[in-house]
């Protein structure tokens, strides 16, 4: 949605119909395609919960999605594997790794009868098998979900998609549990230049239409997906600065991409703050390329933050 009225329409809406389809009969729901409808809802409801943390909460709506998901579709066929998913991470918040596990092997049961399974499908499989076996300590078994991961991510986004470095991610910090650190370093770089060329465009994109941040941003994401984006370039961060070999150049770098994103985000507090950090490590370094990049972008949130307070000094 692109603006907060219409996000407040939807998010009323929304509201109404789950109050009201409880009170249709289960045989008229399933039959008149109604809990379809349904299911869709409390996916929206479980997935919303889930990007706020809020597992006890998401567990409720996850669990008559994946029922819903039964009668309509029956209990192995690959459409069934959403819910799955779905009920598997609410569960993997709240350290139900037996439920998770089987969840997970029910899901991947259905995708392997399902040749013609979508790779979208598979690598979120995948990846939830990845984080399983990642919590369970089964480290070796992770890397190799991952790897499966980021084989079907970059089959179905392309090699360099923001989506398909999640799974670089996820598999960096397995190598970092290992303590082999020179990989995890490689591999957080490789996402951090994937996550600045995507937010680098769009903040052209923003400049060259003179767009309001927040209506830039919400065209792209979802508040989760802002939430899990700003957690791993902050926990690159982290990485970086906590490691004797500071790489000045990852700080800037990453320091610059939160920078970006919460510029875009409309958030210019944080924007200042991470811009600031990048351009301190920046300027560690003779000539470096993002120098002006990043005076720009601080520049950008004192305009916004200026605009903000017209009458402040």
């Amino acid at each position: 949605m692109k603006s907060t009225s219409r996000r407040t329409g939807w998010g009323s809406m929304r509201e109404s119909v789950s109050c009201l389809l409880p009170f249709v009969p289960r045989h008229s729901i399933v039959s008149s395609g109604l809990a379809a409808l349904k299911r869709n809802l409390k996916r929206l409801v479980g997935q919303s919960k889930l990007s706020e943390g809020k597992h006890q909460e998401a567990l409720p709506a996850a669990q008559f999605c994946l029922r819903c998901s039964i009668d309509l579709h029956g209990p192995s066929t690959v459409q069934m594997v959403p819910a799955y998913l779905l009920l598997a991470e609410a569960n993997m918040g709240l350290g139900n790794l037996a439920r998770v596990a089987e969840l997970l092997s029910q899901a991947e049961w259905a995708v392997l009868k399902s040749p013609e399974c979508g790779h979208a499908v598979r690598h979120r499989l995948h990846r939830s098998l990845g984080r399983l076996h990642t919590a369970t300590g089964n480290l070796e078994a992770a890397l190799l979900n991952f790897a499966d991961d980021i084989y079907f991510a970059s089959e179905e986004y392309s090699l360099d998609s923001t989506v398909t470095c999640g799974g670089y991610f996820l598999m960096a910090d397995v190598f970092t549990k290992q303590g082999k650190m020179p990989i995890a370093r490689s591999l957080y770089s490789q996402v951090a230049h994937t996550w600045h060329c995507h937010l680098t465009k769009l903040l052209k994109t923003h400049v060259q239409n003179g767009q309001n941040p927040n209506m830039l941003l919400e065209s792209s994401y979802d508040k989760a997906q802002l939430v899990e984006v700003d957690e791993m370039l902050k926990t690159m961060l982290e990485f970086e600065q906590n490691d004797s070999r500071k790489d000045s150049t990852q700080v800037a770098l990453v320091a610059h991409c939160l920078a970006m994103l919460w510029f875009l985000g409309g958030d210019s507090l944080k924007a200042l703050g991470f811009g600031s950090t990048a351009l301190q490590a920046s300027q560690l370094i003779p000539n470096h390329d993002l120098t002006e990049p990043i005076q720009g972008l601080l520049q950008l949130v004192q305009n916004l933050q200026t605009e903000s307070h017209p009458g402040s000094d």
